[in-house]
């Protein structure tokens, strides 16, 4: 039937001879629209990169101020370690020299703020001499600072892990000096100790924002102080943390924008490692305060060039009519494709679909098994096809009529239906009162389990039937499996035989029972499924 179209009115036959000036002021509002976004999009983004650049020089210059008290700090400490092995050295540990040593170490201490404590060790790990007010017995040999003097005959400084202190139960940095005997032997352990909690108080002068972050590490990746400071992170080994990465792929210094490993938030960190002392120290600023500033900005300016964008686009509500017309011409074409498309739906389900049963048809069959075929070989994994029809059909017909022999066959075939679990399985009519079912990647055990459950479910169904000597409809069905594997070459006609050779040897044997590819009768072979 041709489509009828409404009759032109005087506004629709106006738009369409402005059509070209409408069209050309669109593209123009569009353009203009574009560049306006486009415009506050790059200048946003230059914000943006420049907010991070001032950050990053700022982030850098923290660091080495940063690294340059570590250093000052740690040469304080070592310079008063040296005097204290120089005395050692030269004095001895006499009962005199000690009290001297004794009074300066206290001196040393009280008037140094970087230092804890000082303290003296002998070749045991015994205590010899400390800056503090009581005596104390111990030994110390165990400590980590004093095993790599024993083993170590290095007369540099040695900046250890951090520890608790046995004396004042403080975390501490230990800073030691081996002390030698004149033949160059080991003698004893020089300490100087800088309470961790120094460091808090020197880096909280800082600004590094809210969720910033310094920190201060051994080179091995043990950490001595983190900010915001917490007692479980000092000694933690960071090693694997995203710093540490950049420290071994970018060498002594760097700045990136990395995610924590400890906290997982975004920060920029600066790092600086220590030219002469195996420490490193970073700095770092949220990458979410770093940018509050500008997205706050950029979000008032978008919010301005939306609200411009929006009166521009008002402009063109002259054109309204014109997209009112084309929506009306275009729903009136999509209901024509919609009835179109539900025809051929209609067409489809005729050509693929039996009239009788609702169920598919022998065409639709076998182009599914050549399919499914052609699966399973590229695949490799089993297809089974279970053919079957209804015993003593033709007596049915005979003794009811064929009305009541097409109720039937749809009774077996809604049976059928309703005993296919799957998706992908198909029932088909292959022709009379034969049936067939396609089970794509169903073995030869679960063929036979199908089969019977139909064949139970069609006998319940209680068909009179008098010819048959249960007095029911029954059915009797073949299954066979085909495995296929890459390079066979299947053989659809040959796979249907094989069904049909396994249905008529159930008939050959009574009838109302499934024989399979399993079944050990005495019947004759079944031929091979040709490859």
């Amino acid at each position: 039937m041709p489509q009828q179209h409404p009759a032109p009115t005087p506004i629709s036959s106006l738009t369409a001879k402005k059509r070209p000036a409408v069209r050309y002021a669109i593209r123009v509002l569009i353009l203009f629209c574009a560049l306006l976004v486009a415009a506050q999009g790059w200048s946003a983004w230059t914000a943006r990169q420049s907010r991070l650049a001032e950050n990053t020089a700022a982030t850098s210059n923290m660091a080495a101020a940063l690294a340059a008290q570590a250093e000052s700090t740690i040469r304080i400490v070592d310079t008063v370690l040296a005097g204290v092995v120089e005395r050692v050295e030269v004095d001895g540990i006499t009962p005199a020299a000690s009290d001297r040593l004794r009074s300066h170490m206290r001196n040393m201490v009280s008037e140094v703020k970087e230092l804890n404590g000082l303290f003296v060790y002998g070749a045991d790990g015994s205590w010899l001499v400390t800056s503090l007010d009581r005596p104390i017995a111990g030994n110390n040999a165990d400590r980590e600072y004093f095993q790599y003097h024993l083993h170590n005959r290095s007369r540099a400084v040695h900046i250890g892990k951090p520890i608790k202190s046995r004396s004042s139960g403080l975390w501490i940095l230990p800073v030691s000096r081996r002390i030698d005997r004149p033949d160059g032997s080991f003698a004893g352990v020089a300490l100087g100790t800088i309470q961790i909690a120094f460091f808090a108080e020197l880096y909280e002068s800082f600004d590094v924002g809210r969720e910033g972050v310094v920190f201060l590490a051994r080179d091995d990746g043990t950490l001595i102080y983190r900010r915001p400071f917490s007692e479980k992170l000092v000694g933690r080994d960071v090693s694997r943390g995203p710093v540490f990465q950049m420290v071994r792929s970018s060498g002594p210094m760097g700045t990136a924008m990395l995610r924590s490993q400890i906290d997982g938030v975004t920060r920029l960190y600066s790092y600086r490692r220590l030219d002469k002392l195996p420490l490193i120290v970073a700095t770092a600023q949220s990458k979410h305060e770093i940018l509050a500033e500008w997205q706050q900005s950029t979000l008032l300016l978008s919010a301005a060039t939306l609200l411009v964008v929006l009166l521009l686009v008002g402009v063109g509500a002259r054109l309204v009519r014109q997209i009112m017309i084309r929506d009306l011409l275009e729903a009136e074409l999509r209901i024509a494709e919609e009835h179109l498309q539900e025809r051929n739906q209609e067409l489809t389900v005729l050509a693929t679909n039996d009239g009788l049963t609702g169920i598919a048809n022998r065409r639709h069959f076998e182009e599914s098994l050549c399919l499914e075929l052609k699966r399973a070989r590229r695949t490799g994994a089993p297809l089974s096809l279970v053919l079957l029809d209804v015993d003593f059909f033709k007596k049915y017909n005979d003794r009811y009529g064929h009305v009541a022999g097409d109720d039937c066959l749809r009774q077996v075939a809604a049976a059928l239906q309703a005993c296919l679990a799957r998706p992908t399985d198909l029932a088909a009519r292959y022709g009379g009162e034969e049936f067939a079912m396609i089970l794509p990647a169903t073995g030869q055990v679960g063929a036979r389990y199908v089969a019977e459950r139909l064949r139970l479910a069609v006998m319940d169904l209680g068909i009179a039937h008098a010819d048959n000597p249960l007095g029911t409809a029954t059915i009797s069905a073949g299954a066979c499996t085909f495995h296929g594997a890459p390079g066979d070459n299947e053989d659809p006609e040959t796979f249907v035989m094989r069904a049909d050779a396994l249905l008529y040897r159930a008939k050959a044997n009574g009838r109302n029972r499934v024989c399979t590819d399993l079944d050990n009768t005495g019947a004759a072979p079944v031929p091979p499924l040709a490859m």
